[in-house]
């Protein structure tokens, strides 16, 4: 019997005074997304039935967006105690609001297979947007009826692109060499979109030293057990603060791997229509319908490979809606196994970083160790995929042996292996 407890997804608006009241008790648990205004500025998980008090419950907010705090104050240490304190920084913070344009010079693509009705949804939030993009092109990969082109056909303005070899990696080439603007958008069709995400995504390639972006991708729902596992221990949020992933981000972490799956999500990232003529095209032996997954964490080591930065950019957001089966959350785990796997190996074998090797032959095998003795003999909640997992790991290494002579088709060209001077 799933003994699981659902959470609710709230979003509160701590601009507004009336959205500090939050119950303190409640059968069900809460999940909940801390804004200013239109600012994602922290999150808190409350138990099913915790039972705390207002003031406590107060104090939980106040600790979840105090480094949203510090950021935006541009202080490193900031004193908060209050909800004045709170109310009193932001609004010095965000003193000044922008002037939205009506569009931005940024191609939206949304890669998709069989998920009309997911589809309808994504596209429905997309017609929302403030600020709207110069052009929005669905790729239906291989979808097995008409449904994908019909969705499409039902919105004006939206460019259909059937692409019959199956491969979200080679969904997202043919989208990325179809756009004809200078900054490619890419999101999945399983997403609802933020009102300023395509503004904030532009914003960020203001900074010319940035080639491609990662925004934060937030949990839509949390009604099961396998939507609640991923989202605490595979979430795609990578927090709510900016950071810069860089040459010296990439030396640093060289002696053990970069880490580069941490970086952000193929859910909500951006690149400079340029950076695939000095890197490449997607790899498309990773991802759906080869090796599994990765495409995009593969992408961004040849970004920082070739001395250009990646940015996080918590404003730019998005909701995902993550798998509801245990079974679905176990399969899509495998192949995140799978394809960070042959990644790496990928990548060795094209820069001999040995960092890459290190991490997987060592760093890898003693976590697996220790979550191995953490789960037992259950193996519940975080340790229900582990053996999926370990199996994801031994079939990416098989993927790689078998295709490591194989040729990407990813376009790289003559300059793809050359560093930014």
């Amino acid at each position: 019997m799933n003994s699981y407890v659902p959470y609710q997804c709230i979003h509160l608006n701590l601009a507004i005074a009336s959205a500090w009241q939050v119950p303190s008790f409640d059968v069900q648990g809460r999940y909940i997304v801390l804004w200013w205004n239109q600012t994602p500025i922290g999150h808190l998980f409350l138990k099913p039935s915790e039972e705390l008090s207002h003031a406590i419950v107060e104090q939980k907010v106040i600790h979840a967006a105090s480094w949203a705090l510090e950021h935006y104050s541009k202080k490193s240490a900031v004193t908060v105690k209050t909800q004045s304190d709170v109310e009193r920084i932001f609004v010095q913070a965000f003193s000044t609001q922008p002037d939205l344009p009506n569009t931005c010079d940024v191609s939206v693509v949304i890669c998709t297979k069989d998920r009309a009705a997911s589809l309808q949804k994504c596209l429905d939030s997309l017609m929302n947007l403030q600020c709207k993009p110069a052009e929005i092109i669905v790729v239906d990969n291989a979808s097995a009826d008409d449904g994908t082109r019909k969705t499409v056909n039902t919105f004006s303005g939206v460019r259909y692109l059937r692409e019959d070899r199956l491969g979200l990696d080679i969904a997202r080439n043919t989208g990325a060499r179809a756009a004809t603007q200078s900054i490619i958008l890419y999101t999945d069709d399983d997403t609802a979109i933020h009102p300023l995400w395509v503004y904030h995504a532009y914003r960020t390639f203001e900074d010319e030293n940035v080639a491609a972006m990662t925004g934060l991708v937030l949990a839509a729902e949390l009604r099961t057990e396998a939507q609640w596992i991923f989202e605490r221990f595979w979430p795609f949020n990578r927090g709510f603060i900016d950071k810069r992933y860089d040459s010296d981000f990439f030396a640093s972490s060289l002696p053990k791997g970069p880490p580069v799956w941490t970086i952000g999500a193929g859910a909500n990232m951006a690149f400079r229509k340029s950076i695939f003529d000095v890197v490449g095209y997607f790899d498309e032996r990773l991802d759906v319908g080869a090796a599994g997954c990765n495409g995009d964490s593969e992408m961004w080591y040849r970004i920082l490979a070739a001395g250009y930065s990646v940015h996080y950019n918590p404003r730019a957001v998005v909701s995902h809606y993550h798998r509801t089966a245990i079974s679905d959350l176990k399969h899509q785990i495998f192949y995140y196994m799978r394809g960070f796997t042959a990644a790496i190996l990928f990548q060795y074998k094209q820069f001999k970083h040995s960092g890459n090797l290190k991490h997987l032959l060592w760093e890898i095998p003693k976590y697996y160790g220790w979550l191995l003795l953490r789960g037992f003999p259950f193996y519940k909640g975080r340790y229900k995929t582990i053996f999926v997992e370990m199996k994801g790991l031994f079939s990416g290494l098989l993927f790689y042996l078998q295709n490591k002579n194989t040729s990407s088709n990813s376009g790289m060209t003559g300059s793809s292996q050359q560093t930014r001077k």
